[in-house]
């Protein structure tokens, strides 16, 4: 019980939450980002075009963001700078394409973007290439 309630934060614990963390919305993005890449290779782009960009330039954003970023998030590569272009993806999302829908459309949306908020400030933790990269740099 007394471990249930301590409030000092472990390095390995954290580490590991924001390992699953990174796992978690990565995988999750990916599962929106991969049929968005599909339907940009098939040429057949059914996409809202934003802040006055085309619809394919609205889905080129959209797919590098949901799925190279995600990708680096996977791996903890870059994951700071992966989480810029999430969290810009997600407010778009949030807030025009579903702006003017109830509270329940723009939930996962608002869930992703608290995660990638998190991901930015705590970054990628100590099992990620962010990490090998870093011990690289300070052997050095």
């Amino acid at each position: 019980m007394k471990k249930l309630m301590q409030i000092e934060l472990n390095e390995s614990s954290v580490s590991i939450a924001v390992l699953l963390l990174r796992f978690g919305v990565g995988i999750m993005m990916l599962v929106h980002g991969i049929p968005k890449l599909q339907m940009l290779f098939s040429g057949d782009i059914q996409f809202p075009g934003v802040m006055g960009m085309s619809p394919t330039i609205s889905l080129v954003l959209t797919v590098f963001s949901e799925v190279l970023c995600s990708i680096l998030l996977l791996i903890g590569l870059f994951t700071r700078i992966a989480a810029i272009p999430l969290i810009v993806t997600m407010l778009v999302a949030v807030l025009m394409i579903h702006g003017s829908d109830p509270y329940a459309m723009k939930e996962l949306g608002l869930f992703y973007l608290l995660g990638y908020v998190v991901l930015l400030i705590l970054g990628s933790g100590k099992y990620s290439f962010d990490a090998i990269m870093q011990s690289y740099r300070i052997k050095e």
